[in-house]
């Protein structure tokens, strides 16, 4: 099965961290890697340029889960967009959030380390590997079997 240039990005991203097996995906080796202060409050997540250092803020009231997940989304806004979307049109911003939420669903599941497993793959089995919800274990995982499937 072929890469797309996220998968790409993110493998290569993650293992120059040394980030290398599931357990190793946390919002702190991550952040710290980066150099980026992770806040939590009672407000919806989001990343902050402030005198041209980034903040991620995310929300306490959240799961352990749901707060990795919004950290991928929010970690891609840091990786690959710039500016202030209140200051772009609609349309770009619907696509700075799709690429976010693409972004999400690569690094808090990589495909390189789902090739890896060796048993059945199940929704539940990701679920608590990848420390994610059940929900969005199973989307990545149709991403990551129509993909399969593409390629054969």
């Amino acid at each position: 099965m072929f890469f797309s240039r996220t998968e790409d990005y993110i493998q290569r991203f993650l293992l120059q961290r040394n980030i290398h097996k599931p357990y190793d995906l946390t919002i702190k080796n991550i952040a710290s890697s980066l150099d980026i202060p992770v806040y939590y409050w009672e407000y919806s997540s989001e990343c902050v340029n402030v005198n041209e250092r980034c903040l991620i803020f995310l929300n306490s009231n959240r799961s352990e889960q749901k707060q990795w997940q919004e950290f991928g989304h929010e970690i891609a806004h840091f990786l690959w967009h710039t500016g202030r979307q209140e200051f772009l049109p609609p349309t770009f911003i619907e696509l700075q959030e799709w690429q976010a939420n693409y972004f999400s669903y690569h690094l808090c599941i990589p495909t390189f380390m789902l090739q890896r497993i060796k048993t059945k793959i199940t929704p539940k089995y990701v679920m608590n590997l990848f420390n994610v919800e059940y929900e969005f274990a199973c989307k990545r995982l149709e991403m990551y079997r129509n993909k399969w499937l593409a390629s054969i």
